[in-house]
């Protein structure tokens, strides 16, 4: 038996975790459908705060990987749900070059947050949250770097097309916070959430 269940497909957090000296994990896949018998599918909600947004689908997340494993765990369950933020708009995962370029065009010159909610526990009656708040600064950027980075893989399956551990952190002057939080795991709230429930972190 694995001492954690990961309910996300990242490699990125699986990294994470493996630096904090966690390595024996067993990933959970929850699709859709589970998600949506819960509270949706990290679809935001009509008037939903992007706050709101993001420590709601963390939790959906976690409750459905615990009704896969049968409504409760012997060891813990990790959920974890990271959002670009800018001028109180969600930018999720570009769907197309087009919206990458936009995204790109929006973040150039700004700060930003990213706020990062990590959710663990044994059975829904348990669940505890922490929430990671980081500031990114971008760079101003010519139109020539954002069409080069654009026709990379990297910007479509990360949140507000890009990854900081990427070739975007070219274009990232300052951050504000944590740089695991803005990978998409804070290692330093994790560690918070799984002490306790007594798994042991370098």
């Amino acid at each position: 038996m694995p001492v954690l269940y990961l309910a996300s497909k990242s490699p990125r957090r699986r990294e994470i975790l493996a630096s904090m000296g966690i390595t024996d994990i067993e990933v959970i896949t929850v699709g859709p459908a589970q998600r949506t018998a819960f509270e949706g599918d990290e679809v935001q909600l009509e008037g939903e705060a992007p706050e709101d947004y993001v420590s709601r689908t963390a939790l959906t997340k976690a409750r459905a990987a615990l009704a896969a494993l049968g409504g409760s765990s012997p060891v813990p369950v990790l959920a974890a749900d990271t959002v670009v933020i800018l001028d109180d708009v969600i930018l999720g995962k570009p769907v197309d070059r087009n919206e990458a370029r936009e995204f790109m065009k929006r973040l150039s010159g700004r700060t930003h947050e990213v706020r990062t909610v990590v959710v663990t526990g044994t059975s829904d009656e348990d669940l505890q949250e922490a929430v990671s708040v980081s500031k990114v600064t971008f760079a101003r950027l010519s139109d020539e770097t954002i069409e080069r980075y654009i026709a990379l893989d990297e910007p479509y399956d990360k949140a507000g097309g890009y990854g900081i551990q990427g070739a975007a952190g070219l274009f990232i002057s300052s951050i504000e916070g944590s740089y695991t939080g803005i990978m998409g795991l804070p290692v330093y709230e994790t560690g918070l959430l799984l002490r306790p429930l007594g798994l042991t972190v370098v």
